[in-house]
């Protein structure tokens, strides 16, 4: 048999992904020990019931302490606080982690609070469903998915390679990058599809009127699937919008142009415009689906 990856693993926080990473991490036996903290008695709870870490309380330091690997799994406006409450009880050498679909923020709030001796290292696992809550978690969710390391200048390399290995027992494909890039490809790839999603669904219900009921009735797939994500948390996407303005707001800026010229085109009737976005668009999406991302 061989050696766990950690004695001790805490999570900050017990939702979709903290639950996931603990059922994942259990499955293939990278830890000793886990257990979560969260500020809800009533999710603590839930996580004791389903027995997803061996305890969940609702005292963020005392789960830290004698702690190999802390993993802050709050939305990314709470990091900074997190990291701030913990900072006591973490231990020299425990790495420390988050998994943010937003990276720069994140570092520059949960930085400063981290005592020296201790290796932060960022870590985005771009995986998840429209679901939330401890609930929802499942050992499965990082499977085949990509995981994101955005290690600093001054990053323990031994660090970031455990904390590299564990991902990739959770199941995960890994890759590095350095936080701005991360921000700049997941505003294109994930933060701009759920703006348009949550707009999309908000435009339709405004537009129903009396014909709200017909609308929902008639979701084809089109409007159901690509809308999977307007059920996502609206505390992390909130977040993730705010701590990633900059860049969300240059790729809307180009899409709106994009929109405009769509707009265009189907205005004055030119059909070849149309039909060559569309080719184009279609040979990117099958590589999607052959690159077993879709």
């Amino acid at each position: 048999m061989t050696k766990p990856l950690f004695n001790k693993i805490a999570l900050i926080g017990i939702g979709l992904i903290g639950g996931s990473i603990a059922l994942a991490a259990r499955r293939g036996g990278l830890a000793n020990k886990i257990v979560a903290a969260t500020r809800s008695e009533e999710t603590a709870a839930t996580a004791n019931r389903l027995k997803l870490v061996d305890h969940c309380g609702t005292d963020l330091a005392a789960a830290c302490q004698d702690a190999d690997l802390v993993i802050v799994c709050t939305p990314v406006g709470a990091c900074g606080e997190a990291a701030r409450v913990i900072a006591p009880s973490l231990k020299p050498g425990c790495i420390v982690s988050d998994v943010g679909s937003v990276k720069q923020a994140v570092v520059d709030a949960m930085q400063p609070h981290l005592p020296a001796g201790v290796h932060f290292v960022p870590a985005h696992p771009v995986a998840g469903t429209e679901n939330s809550g401890p609930e929802a978690g499942f050992a499965e969710l990082f499977d085949g998915r990509w995981t994101i390391l955005t290690p600093l200048p001054d990053s323990d390399p031994a660090a970031v390679d455990k904390l590299d290995a564990f991902w990739k027992g959770l199941g995960s494909l890994t890759d590095r990058l350095d936080p701005a890039g991360h921000d700049r490809i997941l505003a294109i790839t994930s933060h701009l599809p759920h703006l348009i999603a949550y707009t999309i669904v908000g435009t339709a219900d405004d537009l129903a009127g009396h014909l709200n009921s017909e609308v929902l009735r008639f979701a084809a797939g089109g409007f159901r699937d690509f809308t999977r994500i307007a059920a996502s948390d609206p505390t992390m996407w909130r977040d993730v919008f705010l701590n990633n303005r900059e860049a969300v707001l240059e790729v809307l800026a180009r899409f709106q142009e994009d929109l405009f010229y769509l707009q265009r085109a189907i205005r004055w009737g030119e059909g070849d415009k149309l039909f060559d976005l569309f080719t184009r668009t279609r040979e990117i999406r099958r590589a999607l689906i052959h690159l077993n991302q879709a």
